[in-house]
């Protein structure tokens, strides 16, 4: 029996959907914004604030101006899913990453056979990036309309936390891919 030259489909499948879902994940963790917040009394109608993790902006849609850096006068960061997902989303990325680390390794790369126990745990390691990211991102949605914000505002859901959303469920599918090598590995022995 010749050993097969070909990498396996869900080794391919896993390093292509978690390069993606770092990507996205990365943009919606960086980006200021996870909720919008609009029709903000004594303001003009078309301000808008954006509320992220890590900042906050608000852009006049009018004119494209926007202003990041405005003051927390609501305590919206002193909230617990604003801190777990500060806390969270970093930490999912820097696992991610160490997951692609440990998966080129075991997905073939420079060697003449993949190392299925390798890329199975890369596999794990990856699935559970996404959910460290996909966590906050829940909570964060769940809790929306119950974090801080102006009376009588207009709260809708910001395309960072979608990204957010998306980049997690890529990082999960991509983990379950990889770790599919673990039956190539109890299968050799």
């Amino acid at each position: 029996h010749l050993p097969s030259m070909r990498t396996p489909t869900a080794m391919i499948v896993g390093l292509v959907l978690c390069p993606c879902g770092l990507l996205l994940t990365l943009t919606g963790t960086l980006a200021p914004n996870w909720r919008q917040v609009s029709h903000i009394p004594d303001q003009s109608i078309d301000v808008i604030l954006e509320q992220g993790i890590w900042d906050m902006c608000q852009e006049q849609q009018s004119t494209h101006n926007r202003l990041c850096g405005q003051a927390d006068e609501l305590g919206y960061f002193e909230q617990v899913p604003v801190w777990v997902a500060q806390r969270l989303m970093p930490t999912s990325l820097v696992l991610n990453l160490l997951g692609l680390v440990v998966a080129a390794l075991g997905v073939r790369c420079w060697q003449k056979e993949p190392r299925p126990l390798l890329a199975g745990v890369a596999g794990l390691v990856l699935f559970l990036s996404g959910l460290l990211s996909l966590t906050p991102a829940s909570w964060y949605t769940h809790e929306l309309w119950a974090l801080p914000a102006p009376a009588g505002s207009t709260l809708v859901v910001g395309y960072s936390l979608v990204l957010s959303y998306l980049g997690s469920c890529l990082e999960i599918l991509g983990g379950l891919a990889l770790t599919l090598s673990f039956h190539r590995c109890c299968k050799e022995r």
